[in-house]
């Protein structure tokens, strides 16, 4: 009798480590998804430009930041084209685990939606955003023979001579362009666009003549200014530059109530899980806010900037709805 007890036992000890056997192992997986923490891989970073160029240099700073707090390599991936499309569309159509971002801008996130109908993602659900991570200051500059050496004087002028004064600009539904079609908007006054391939080709022909003004980021404009080769009328932003703290802003300057601030972000695909988001986003702002790489975004005429993940949806959407008002009342399309 204590034999058969005892076989009986055995057996249904051999059953329950059956049943363990095949519980377990989908239980210990869903406590340790992976196996190691994310990220325990290299990190693809997607600029949406070409190599050199304000939105580059951005993410390099970026991305050797984040190499060296997590341990792994961040791969700067430069795919321009499209006006940013092509380099969001590789982002928003990548596998949502956190090893593809995207460094866009103002331009590339919520310009692009709203100039170029048709495109092959959502700008809003299709990508998940992460922090900001700059505002690079915008100056309207002239060439130094222009009369007016305010934005007042400026629309002044351009009431009394309506299309006639031209500005450049680095192509149609740039953020050089948009911004000053905002200040029209707001400002009730129209002058010629002359769209040019590039910022640099438009400051270029600024200080040739060929056009009077043009809006560009600080670091394009800043060295002209300073050899005397272009004057500044103000910077665009809601406040005044820290490396040009004596550029008066555009409402200071005549333009009350308008404030155009170029802003870069970082985003995941959208489906990117919360916390990877959520972590992600308390590396960066550490990085973002530490004294050494502010100094290095300083030094290129760059300023930091950090937001939560909300904070940053919310400024797309609201983004995506102003600028597609300019849009309509400037009747832009891009194809």
């Amino acid at each position: 009798m204590k034999t058969i007890l005892r076989m009986h036992v055995a057996k249904c000890s051999c059953l329950a480590m059956l049943v363990c056997a095949l519980v377990l192992p989908p239980l210990a997986q869903s406590a340790q998804p992976g196996a190691r923490p994310y990220p325990s891989r290299p990190i693809r970073l997607v600029v949406p430009s070409s190599p050199g160029g304000g939105t580059d240099i951005i993410a390099r700073l970026i991305g050797q930041a984040l190499s060296d707090a997590w341990g792994q390599s961040v791969v700067v991936d430069n795919r321009g084209g499209g006006g940013g499309t092509v380099g969001v569309t590789i982002v928003a159509k990548a596998a949502p685990d956190g090893y593809t971002m995207l460094l866009g801008s103002v331009g590339h996130l919520t310009f692009a939606p709203v100039v170029r109908p048709g495109l092959s993602y959502d700008a809003q659900k299709d990508v998940a955003p992460i922090t900001l991570a700059a505002n690079q200051p915008f100056i309207i500059a002239a060439n130094p023979s222009f009369s007016p050496n305010s934005i007042r004087e400026l629309i002044v002028l351009a009431k009394r001579n309506p299309g006639k004064v031209r500005y450049g600009s680095g192509g149609a539904g740039s953020a050089s362009h948009l911004g000053i079609e905002l200040l029209e908007m707001d400002a009730g006054f129209s002058m010629l666009h002359v769209p040019y391939k590039g910022s640099n080709p438009s400051i270029t022909a600024t200080m040739g003549g060929e056009v009077q003004l043009s809006l560009a980021g600080l670091a394009t404009v800043l060295p002209h200014i300073k050899s005397g080769r272009l004057k500044p009328l103000a910077v665009t932003g809601s406040k005044r530059a820290q490396v040009a703290p004596d550029i008066p802003t555009a409402a200071e300057s005549g333009a009350p109530g308008y404030a155009y601030d170029v802003w870069y972000g970082l985003v995941f695909s959208g489906g990117t899980p919360h916390a990877t988001v959520e972590k992600a986003n308390a590396t960066l702002v550490k990085l973002l806010k530490s004294p050494e790489l502010k100094k290095r975004f300083l030094a290129t005429g760059v300023e930091p900037l950090t937001s939560t993940s909300a904070e940053f949806r919310s400024l797309i959407a609201s983004e995506i709805a102003k600028w597609r008002k300019v849009v309509k009342a400037a009747g832009i399309t891009l194809r």
